[in-house]
């Protein structure tokens, strides 16, 4: 399945959320994953302690953040899950990020390889980034992806 079906099928695109509190942000971004049986209630908690512990390494200088945490810490099926947020805050020490993406991956290797090559292919376009970030609905999400 690709990003946009994963998306789609978890009901996991929040547009417009206006939130200061990474940690919150973080359990927004988990909550819909939780409700479909995708990771585990304990998954969110698992990437705001590893965010604590080692810092927000998955915030990149574009504004995006992507959020996850390792496959035992209750993936339960590979899952996507997207926030975009109406101003950037910064989670920890790290740069601002406005488009979160949090991701959980069965194994370590769909958790390199699938999860974040598929979320640099659909970030790595200037002109998307620019539309999702001026998007208004769910709808307007899924027409660019």
């Amino acid at each position: 399945m690709t990003i946009k079906e994963l998306l789609i099928e978890a009901d996991a695109i929040q547009v417009g959320v206006a939130e200061n509190d990474w940690q919150k942000v973080i359990q927004l971004a988990a909550r819909p994953l939780v409700a479909k049986g995708y990771i585990s209630a304990e998954y969110g908690q698992a990437v705001i302690d590893n965010t604590l512990s080692h810092g927000a390494y998955y915030v990149f200088d574009e504004g995006v953040a992507i959020p996850h945490a390792r496959p035992e810490c209750g993936v339960k099926r590979n899952c996507f899950s997207m926030v975009l947020l109406d101003k950037p805050i910064q989670f920890a020490d790290s740069e601002a990020a406005d488009i979160i993406i949090m991701f959980g991956a069965q194994d370590s290797n769909a958790h390199i390889e699938e999860g974040i090559r598929a979320i640099v292919a659909l970030l790595d376009n200037d002109e998307r980034m620019a539309k999702l970030r001026a998007a208004r609905s769910q709808e307007e999400v899924v027409a660019l992806l």
